[in-house]
């Protein structure tokens, strides 16, 4: 039998994909089955009596799982089990320190790879690692990099440094070291370029990377270059294909992104409920185009409130299988990079005629609720409707109307005024009912970053979250629920936003975190509720450490993301929960309105539920893994800012509060929202050592005490802008004093600086929608 031969043929024709899973399954149960013996090919082929063209499929197979890591062959060519000569197989996860943990494949223990021990490999690589025969007890499994099975990372993103002959990318990820760049692979990159390298040599008997540069952003350090590198870096594209925008073309040929009739696309006869002689709203943030939720409220006789939610029905002109439709699944979501958006749709719908613009008929899905003085919802109805909203509102304005009542704006606005303020009682009732029942709200400053029309940061604040921005919290919570319970009971597939219970062993620590700073977690650990964490933010609230203690407990809990099943959503203490209410800018939204529409057209039959089940788990899987995407790059573009900002404050003095220890120092939260490091090499005058259990630095012969919650006043220190690491160094005693007899002085300085004072043109920067909170919920 000619095994060698067959080998060159891959995955047969004539060979179902059924029968290839089966043969894999056959090979690892053999593999399993003798206490870890090796077998040859043509012993398996034998034992499994194959022929044919079958013969050929299974040695595909045995090469694929051994890339996979799932078998292995030894140096006679014969295959066994990894774990078999103490293998493991998974995700290399490598920090800025050079040393890895392997995320395993079989969720056991994480694997501690020291950093003489990477042997070669790289951040995200899968890798097969040999355990240590001789690891510590009591804590992490301890191993070496033995097989990398598959590359992550192909490319290099960083500053070009030359030299006389080469030059370095200098990284931007510090997880990846710099990649050698040969001179005659330069292709015109320049010093101080920010540029993109295609690695042409992975690490190999001590040689480190080589690579090509292929593409050039401009200096690093300037707006444009830095975000175009953000982009490329999370895989981000900010362009369009020819054929969705063809698409999107076709939408809107006659009338326009901004035509003030739908008629071209509105059949009375369509059975949609027309709703265009009604007062309804849009209340939003100032800059936003993507207007894809509109609201209205009234009293109704018997006591109770009617809310109307009402969403862009974006599912009508994004059909499924359509080239928008395909690119929105892969996009995922919209990314908000402060004054940049690169949105899920092209902007002839995300912004026209998707977008719930004022005074223009626009398609609609509506879910009308009735809800009593308790804040239970007695009724709901949803339906397919149209509608032409009365005002286009900001969240400012609302707020001032209701807070301050404005009296200017109470004019300008009459006509909507009682409405409004139904809305306020409306939203308080909701908001009470949720806080009964444990939802938790987390009081996490989200950073406003205004920028000139250089994208120069010239202020950042925390943003407001006033009482507008509550209301429309509440309503869309309130409707998301009821969509989400509806579905439910009916049966049908459905896209779910699911927050999972914490881990009990996060809790502990938090439990141990807060009891550090005086405050009390009751309850067992195995079945923590909503409530019981609730009290603790309670118990924080309005003391220094409030924001860290959020900040802390918002990272003990798991990431929210997206199920095919409804498993709850435990931050806000819901057992039903999705999201409906966003489809512009959210996939995951625009797949629930076409279930919706099925539902309601008597469309979901056997096939139709077939299909939406694949369509589901499809969606839920990808925009997860792209919500994520979205985080981290609205995060470092967030960073880089802060980082350009602080740059300009070096030796400015600012007031801040201890927000984490290590034992190599400390961070400092400033009430900007922007936070740095004291490395404890700058405390002067003793020897700093870790405390953890009450998480803090003691000096060993003052017994100075620098513990998380305390106020301290530091100046900036040093700024790397290839890092976007922000060093302070505490003002001494003596200087400590004085600041604050003569004032906020850091406040002053904060404020000021060149790009204060140059008589630019200033523009608000868009930042990400609630980024911190938008993890769990």
């Amino acid at each position: 039998m000619d095994i060698k031969m067959s080998k060159e043929n891959r995955y047969s024709q004539g060979v179902s994909q059924d029968r290839i899973e089966q043969l894999k399954m056959m090979a690892v149960e053999l593999v399993s089955s003798d206490g870890g013996r090796a077998y040859g090919e043509e012993e398996m082929v034998e034992i499994f009596q194959l022929s044919g063209k079958e013969i050929g499929t299974f040695v595909s197979c045995l090469d694929e799982m051994e890339r996979e890591g799932k078998v292995i062959r030894n140096r006679k060519g014969r295959y066994m089990l990894p774990a078999a000569i103490s293998l493991v197989a998974g995700k290399l996860q490598v920090t800025k320190k050079g040393f890895g943990f392997l995320i395993t494949d079989d969720d056991s223990q994480d694997v501690f790879v020291p950093r003489r021990d990477i042997n070669g490999a790289l951040n995200g690589d899968r890798v097969l690692v040999k355990m240590s025969v001789d690891e510590p007890s009591g804590e992490h499994r301890v191993g070496s990099v033995y097989r990398i099975l598959e590359r992550s990372v192909t490319e290099v993103i960083g500053v070009f440094i030359p030299q006389r002959k080469y030059a370095f990318v200098i990284s931007d990820d510090k997880r990846v070291e710099d990649i050698f760049i040969p001179i005659d692979d330069w292709n015109g990159a320049k010093a101080g370029d920010k540029v993109r390298a295609v690695i042409t040599k992975y690490p190999e008997n001590g040689i480190g990377l080589r690579g090509r540069v292929e593409e050039i952003y401009g200096k690093a350090g300037e707006s444009q270059a830095e975000l175009a590198a953000v982009l490329r870096n999370y895989g981000i594209i900010d362009e369009f294909p020819p054929e969705v925008l063809a698409e999107a073309e076709k939408l809107t040929p006659d009338y326009g992104a901004d035509a003030s009739k739908i008629d071209a696309v509105y059949d009375p006869a369509s059975g949609r409920d027309d709703l265009r002689d009604q007062i309804i709203i849009t209340i939003d943030g100032a800059d936003a185009k993507d207007l894809d939720d509109a609201v209205n409220v009234r009293r109704l006789p018997n006591g109770n409130f009617q809310l109307g939610v009402h969403i862009a029905d974006v599912s009508h002109y994004v059909t499924a299988g359509s080239h928008l439709d395909q690119e929105a699944l892969r996009r995922g979501c919209s990314v908000y990079l402060l004054d940049t958006v690169v949105p899920m749709l092209p902007k002839q719908l995300s912004n026209g005629m998707c977008s719930l613009n004022p005074g223009v008929d626009r398609l609609t899905l509506s879910a009308e609720m009735e809800i009593d003085p308790s804040g239970d919802v007695c009724s709901y109805r949803i339906f397919e409707s149209v509608i032409r909203t009365t005002e286009r509102m900001v969240y400012s304005d609302v707020s001032d109307i209701i807070e301050n009542k404005d009296p200017e704006l109470i004019e300008k606005y009459n006509h909507i005024y009682d409405m409004i303020c139904d809305m306020d009682e409306l939203a308080k009732i909701l908001r009470s009912k949720r806080e009964k029942g444990g939802s938790l709200d987390f009081d996490i400053d989200e950073s406003y970053i205004q920028l000139d029309e250089d994208g120069v940061p010239v202020d950042i604040r925390p943003s407001e979250r006033r009482v507008a921005n509550k209301i429309i919290e509440e309503f869309m919570l309130t409707a998301n629920k009821v969509v989400a319970e509806h579905h439910f009971w009916m049966e049908v597939p459905f896209v779910y936003r699911v927050h999972e219970k914490p881990d009990p062993e996060k809790m502990e620590a938090f439990r141990a975190f807060a009891g550090s700073l005086g405050y009390s977690l009751k309850g067992s650990l195995e079945n923590v509720r909503p409530k019981s964490l609730r009290d603790i933010l309670s118990q924080a609230a309005g003391s220094d450490a409030e924001g860290i203690v959020n900040r802390v407990l918002l990272k003990s809990m798991k990431k929210a993301d997206y199920q095919p099943s409804c498993d709850g959503h435990f931050g806000l203490g819901f057992t039903y929960y999705c999201h409906f209410t966003s489809p512009i800018r959210r996939y995951p939204d625009l797949m629930i309105h076409r279930i919706i529409k099925a539902v309601l057209h008597g469309e979901m039959d056997g096939d139709a539920i077939r299909n939406f089940s694949d369509a589901v788990a499809k969606a839920a899987e990808i925009s997860s893994v792209q919500e994520r995407v979205a985080v981290d790059a609205e995060r470092t573009v967030e960073k880089k800012k802060k980082a350009q900002y602080m740059r300009e404050r070096i030796g400015h003095e600012f007031e801040g509060i201890i927000s984490g220890v290590l034992n190599s120092g400390f961070f400092v939260e400033l009430p900007k929202t922007i936070e740095g490091y004291v490395p404890v090499e700058t405390l002067k005058g003793d020897y700093y050592s870790l405390d953890a259990g009450n998480y803090r630095i003691v000096g060993e012969r003052s017994g100075k005490i620098y513990r998380i919650g305390d106020r301290i006043n530091v100046i900036v220190d040093v700024v790397n802008l290839s890092t976007d690491e922000i060093d302070f160094r505490v003002v001494e005693e003596g200087r400590q004093e004085r600041a604050k007899k003569t004032g906020n002085r850091a406040e002053r300085c904060g404020n000021s600086g060149k790009n204060d004072r140059n008589g630019r043109d200033f523009k608000d920067g868009r930042n990400g929608k609630n980024k911190n909170r938008r993890q769990w919920r």
